[in-house]
């Protein structure tokens, strides 16, 4: 590329405006076309200009050389130079040179004029009382001072501002002169003839404010812009600043110089050009010093404007622009003094041809850089400064709104593919496809460099991820470089525009594929929850973990893309097909979160074997594994919130299966746990081989029930509130109910999972000490009134062990596991009395075993703890009950049948009324009457009698049972008898003392009596009292019957076949029953 413009100093300082004054041209023969009309006066232009040749553009070049113009001419470059410069760039061979020189010599001297803007005045001395002032400029030149020139008159001002235009013409070789301007301050005429004299000749007694002098040899060929004091004799202070633009011209067909201008800046420019060897898109307009100095001299020869100056440099470089690509800032600095004039139609109809055809050629390569704007690194400032320029031109161009006129032709522009009838000028339009084309152009490209014959699955999915990566990564680039210029200079939403065309492209390459590849996931399979191995594949090169992975990575990357699209186009957002791109992914959802719990397996089990079983901190009890395993399942979480799920019930799955996933991971951890410290805890001594609990054990224990802890409160942070309140709002109330129902009973059931687990854990432990217990217990209870310290040994086991899980365990797990070996310790008892009731063990085994098991509770932090226990209890009192001797079990039995006999209502036995006391040694009875006795005989009546025993029987012997009389033939018998039984004061005061009141039915021989029924009388419900017994209320009592063998102590009893006590009263106890 090349770059550069005319001199900027003469394109900057000379005014863009042609004065009012009329000025003189020539270049075609002086006077040739007065009085010929104005059309044939453009035809033979026209044939003038169509017949130039490269020889008369050289002499006119070597004339200008010849009477070179400015104060510049001898500092810069000298004449000699500047044709040698001239006959190099036009390829002039040396005896051409020579002829042309002759010619141009031969031409008589141009008229060369002077022009002068007097722009403004600041600071001027006042004139008028006012304190103002009235000013006005005269101008001329010191060598025809009589030919005067006048400005208009500002009133009342000091710092006036004209900007008036005037051409002075300079005689022969006059450029020695000096230009003279001098500012008066305006009197006005009094009288008409005053007026008139003044108007006519210019002579008026005005105020002189101040005068300056400029040399015309100061003044360069470019011209100046400068201001200058005011002065003024016998005034030492300045009077003031004038500010003018001066510089040469000189009369020449206007049409003729601006084509003589173009050829010459073209030659010149591929001279330099090749000679430069310039790299693309670096010239900027900075010609060598000859060819500058010819190009200034001809500007100010051929008198062109400015305007006309930039049109020609533009409609040049234009050109030249589609060979050699030069600076695109050239074109803007053309542009910015081009806009105005072509917008307020200061220029001809073929001026404005030629600009519209220059930018007809410009154009192409600012849409080229807007299509191939990815090649450019934004790194690079001279890149980004090139896509600046190119903004400020399209944005010159729009302002210029070129309607009508076709700037977008088919053939240089094939990719525009919204045509309509007519010429084509709509600048946003075609930089919108243009920005679409080379967004396809370099789509396409990624697609036809990554794509292979027969992809994989996966490989197709790898492609995509890079592929959508790259887009987003292009449209953030657009977003932090591009947007803003594109907005701020041609109101152009850039990165909006990108995004509407790659959401589309994005959504036809994406959801075929992914649709497709979520049909075909192959399901993941594993080995039980052991996980130690991967998934089970029939092809080892196609692995669905990593297809999955993938296809999730797919999905996140999309998901980024869209949300960008939110923020880019949110009018649009709700209309774009990519929007609901999740539900291409929905099948490979559930696979996700297999491959999610997978992972998460796979490190549990790391952390696990990582895992030093101390604690991570002294305030804590747990170890390292636990927060690991937290940390994984947040890790889960993640996983679900970037997941992000859009659709309610979708969503509800999803977190129900996570839930249930979750689960499995605790059970998983608790499993991985228990394999980690089994083992651990078995030690030998002299005496046998035990399990003794390890802080090792206590802590897999709490680690376990940690992670259980943190089960709810994570499916709370699951977004699960927020999911069902939607379901409430699209499905109703009723369906939101039920699936929080269904939700909090997975949660409940996961967290009962888990804790069944712990529940276990805490069995094996007991389990393990099982054996060293019953051992114990058994040891304990042969011989404890020996000389013996196995009973120390088992309160040391005990306590050791106890005291172990007490420190270690937290509360919740120290109660439970308690609770665990109470159960234990009750099923070894069970199983120690009836292994030795069936080896008929005396009961003296049994008190000592019942001995050793209170001395064991009794080593508890707390022993009331086992009451809690209601297996251990019944079994304890098993126990109790096996170590009495059989007259002590029997008078047992008949404790329970009293306990049971007062808990019962009406019987149809019948009721028995009787008066009690305790008098000295003395147990006075009186048994009154029965009512409502069972029938026992065939006539409807009983023959019933009472007898009276005393119990525990071994504690009476020897005392009497008496017995009242029969009373024949009535179920209301009255009996009316007292007895009065002599006992012992131990007797009396025996604790757990009854009274058996045994009512039968008398046979007739008096040998096979019938039992009716019994009722019993406790000891200490007997008052001891000296009142007469007919003062004490009446005791009434149920009669009643045993009815079930099914008793601990009749078992018991049952046990003890070999002894007599106990078969004869069992033999009784059963006539009782059947009677």
């Amino acid at each position: 590329m090349f770059f550069a413009s005319v001199s900027e100093v003469a394109l900057n300082d000379i005014d863009s405006q042609k004065p009012n004054t009329l000025v003189r041209r020539r270049s075609l023969p002086k006077n040739n076309f007065r009085g010929i009309k104005k059309e044939e006066l453009q035809r033979r232009t026209s044939l003038y200009l169509a017949s130039m040749t490269i020889d008369e553009l050289y002499t006119e070049i070597l004339y200008i050389i010849l009477h070179n113009v400015g104060c510049d001419v001898s500092l810069e470059v000298g004449q000699n130079s500047l044709f040698s410069y001239a006959q190099e760039a036009f390829r002039i061979p040396n005896n051409k040179h020579r002829q042309l020189m002759d010619i141009a010599e031969s031409k008589q001297d141009p008229e060369l004029m002077i022009n002068v803007e007097v722009i403004e005045a600041k600071e001027l001395k006042s004139k008028d009382s006012n304190g103002l002032s009235d000013p006005f400029v005269t101008l001329y030149l010191a060598s025809n001072s009589s030919h005067k020139y006048n400005t208009s008159v500002k009133s009342m001002t000091l710092n006036p501002i004209w900007e008036e235009h005037f051409a002075l013409p300079i005689t022969g070789n006059s450029t020695g002169d000096t230009l003279c301007l001098e500012v008066w301050d305006f009197d006005p005429a009094e009288s008409m003839k005053e007026k008139f004299v003044t108007a006519t000749s210019g002579q008026h007694e005005n105020e002189l404010i101040g005068r300056a002098s400029i040399p015309l040899n100061t003044i360069p060929a470019s011209g100046m812009t400068m201001w200058y004091s005011l002065d003024k004799k016998h005034k030492a202070t300045r009077q003031g600043v004038l500010k003018v633009r001066v510089s040469f011209s000189s009369g020449k067909n206007n049409q003729v110089a601006q084509q003589e201008h173009r050829h010459m800046r073209k030659i010149i420019l591929l001279h330099e050009l090749e000679m430069s060897k310039v790299a693309p898109h670096w010239w900027c307009g900075n010609f060598s010093s000859q060819g500058e100095q010819l190009l200034t001299q001809h500007i100010a020869q051929s008198g062109l404007w400015p305007t006309e100056v930039a049109l020609c440099s533009y409609s040049v470089y234009a050109d030249v622009h589609q060979k050699h690509p030069l600076s695109l800032t050239l074109f803007t600095k053309l542009l910015e003094k081009l806009v105005k004039p072509l917008k307020t139609e200061d220029i001809s109809e073929e001026e404005l041809k030629l600009f519209w055809e220059a930018t007809r050629k410009l154009l192409p390569s600012c849409f080229s850089v807007i299509r191939k704007i990815r090649k450019k690194s934004t790194t690079e400032k001279t890149i980004m400064k090139q896509v600046i320029e190119v903004m400020k031109i399209l944005n010159y161009i729009t302002l210029l709104e070129p309607n009508g006129i076709d700037l977008f032709p088919s053939t240089l522009y094939p990719w525009i593919t919204s045509r309509e009838d007519g010429p084509n000028c709509d600048i946003l339009s075609t930089l919108k496809e243009a920005v679409c084309r080379g967004a396809s152009d370099w789509l396409e490209y990624l697609i036809e460099a990554n794509s292979r014959q027969n992809e994989t699955d996966l490989v197709k999915l790898q492609n995509l991820i890079q592929l959508i990566h790259l887009v987003r990564t292009d449209l953030q680039k657009s977003i932090e470089y591009y947007d803003k210029l594109f907005l701020d200079h041609l109101k152009f939403q850039y990165a909006k525009c990108l995004y509407v065309f790659y959401q589309a492209r994005i959504a036809t390459l994406c959801e075929p594929e992914v649709t497709e590849i979520c049909k075909t996931l192959k399901k993941l399979h594993y080995v039980g929850y052991s996980f130690n191995s991967a998934p089970v594949n029939e092809d080892p090169t196609d692995d669905p973990l990593l297809e999955g992975t993938s296809l999730f990575e797919v999905y996140l990357t999309l998901q980024r893309f869209v949300m960008l699209g939110k923020g880019l186009c949110p009018a649009e957002y709700n209309s774009f097909h990519i929007k609901n791109f999740h539900k291409w992914f929905h099948g490979g959802v559930t696979q996700w979160l297999d491959i999610a719990v997978y992972k998460a397996l796979i490190r549990i089990e790391k952390a696990v074997e990582l895992d030093k079983l101390v604690h991570v901190d002294t305030s804590v009890k747990y170890s390292s594994s636990a927060v690991d395993a937290l940390t994984i399942f947040y890790q889960v979480k993640t996983f679900w919130q970037q997941l992000n799920w859009p659709d309610v019930e979708g969503s509800y799955t999803f977190i129900a299966k996570i839930i249930d996933d979750i689960c499995r991971c605790c059970v998983f951890y608790a499993d991985k746990m228990a394999a980690k410290v089994d083992g651990l805890g078995e030690v030998e001594d002299i005496y046998d081989k035990k399990f003794e609990i390890t802080n090792e054990w206590c802590l897999a224990i709490n680690n376990i029930d940690y992670v259980r802890e943190t089960l709810e409160p994570f499916t709370r942070e699951l977004n699960m509130e927020e999911v069902l309140k939607q379901i409430g709002e699209t499905k109703g109330p009723l369906d939101a109910d039920r699936c929080k129902n269904t939700l909090e009973n997975v949660i409940s059931n996961a967290i009962d999972t888990v804790r069944n687990k712990i529940i276990e854990l805490l069995e094996i432990v007991v389990n393990k000490m099982g054996p060293s217990m019953k051992r114990l217990l058994i040891e304990g209870a042969e011989l404890c009134n020996q000389d013996s310290n196995s009973v120390d040994r088992l309160m040391m086991y005990v306590d050791n062990n106890l005291s172990t899980l007490h420190r270690e365990l937290n509360s919740e797990n120290f109660n439970r596991i308690l609770q665990i070996l109470w159960d234990q310790l009750s099923e070894i008892l069970n199983d120690i009395i009836q292994n030795n009731l069936e080896k008929r063990r005396p009961p003296s085994f049994f008190a000592n075993l019942h001995t050793t098991l209170n001395i064991m509770l009794g080593s508890f932090k707390n022993p009331d703890d086992c009451s809690s226990c209601d297996a251990l209890q019944r079994t304890e009192q098993i126990l109790k009950i096996n170590g009495l001797e059989t007259a002590d079990l029997i008078h047992q039995a008949y404790l329970e049948l009293a306990n049971l006999f007062e808990k019962s209502g009406e019987t149809k036995y019948g009721e028995l009324s009787f008066r009690c006391k305790f008098q000295n040694d003395s147990l006075i009875i009186e048994i009154m009457n029965a009512r409502d006795l069972l029938v026992m005989d065939s006539n409807g009546t009983t023959d019933s009698f009472v007898r009276i025993h005393l119990l525990p029987e071994h504690k009476f012997i020897g005392v009497e049972k008496p017995k009242t009389k029969t009373q024949n033939k009535t179920l209301f018998p009255l009996f009316d008898e007292t007895f009065t039984i002599k006992l012992s004061t131990e007797q009396c005061e025996m604790e757990g003392g009854l009274i058996l009141f045994s009512v039968k039915d008398r046979d007739m021989l008096g040998y096979n009596n019938q039992y009716i029924g019994e009722a019993f009388l406790r000891f200490s419900d007997i008052p001891r009292t000296d009142q007469d017994l007919s003062s004490l209320p009446q005791v009434k009592k149920w009669l009643n019957r045993p009815v079930t063998m099914d008793t601990n102590v009749i078992k018991a009893l049952e046990s003890r076949q070999g002894d007599k006590q106990a078969r004869e009263f069992l033999k009784k106890y059963k006539q009782r029953m059947g009677s």
